[in-house]
């Protein structure tokens, strides 16, 4: 193998220009994620708590979620150039401020809309019976 050569790919990845965009945001007790996405729902950017050097319980965290999402942002706004969000929350964690803070830290990117799409329990399982004496 010593006279074999690695090749090293230096070709860099051609992201899409847009202007604006969707930022989708689950949070849960855990963890938050957070995706950049075009109007037509195609994936840009994302990442997790994780990915941004949270581990455990740091994970779900409003500091956690502010991170990533300024990790993300940064990237969609440097690479694509956008400058308008709407913003799609989903799930209940203490996420979702973090989120916005980062939005508004960053600057130079307008939020447009914000929509909750949390889903609602209705119907459930059955009920106890009663108890017999």
């Amino acid at each position: 193998m010593a006279g074999k050569k690695v090749s090293v790919s230096t070709k860099k990845k051609k992201y899409p220009k847009i202007t604006e965009g969707v930022v989708h945001v689950k949070t849960s007790h855990n963890n938050t994620i957070v995706a950049f996405t075009d109007t037509q729902g195609n994936v840009i950017f994302d990442g997790g708590a994780g990915k941004a050097g949270f581990k455990g319980s740091k994970e779900s965290s409003a500091y956690a979620a502010e991170m990533i999402a300024r990790q993300v942002l940064k990237n969609a706004k440097d690479h694509c150039g956008v400058q308008e969000v709407s913003i799609i929350c989903k799930g209940i964690g203490l996420g979702r401020d973090g989120v916005f803070r980062a939005i508004n830290d960053l600057g130079g990117i307008d939020i447009s809309q914000i929509k909750e799409a949390t889903g609602i329990q209705f119907g459930g399982t059955k009920g106890k019976r009663p108890k017999r004496n």
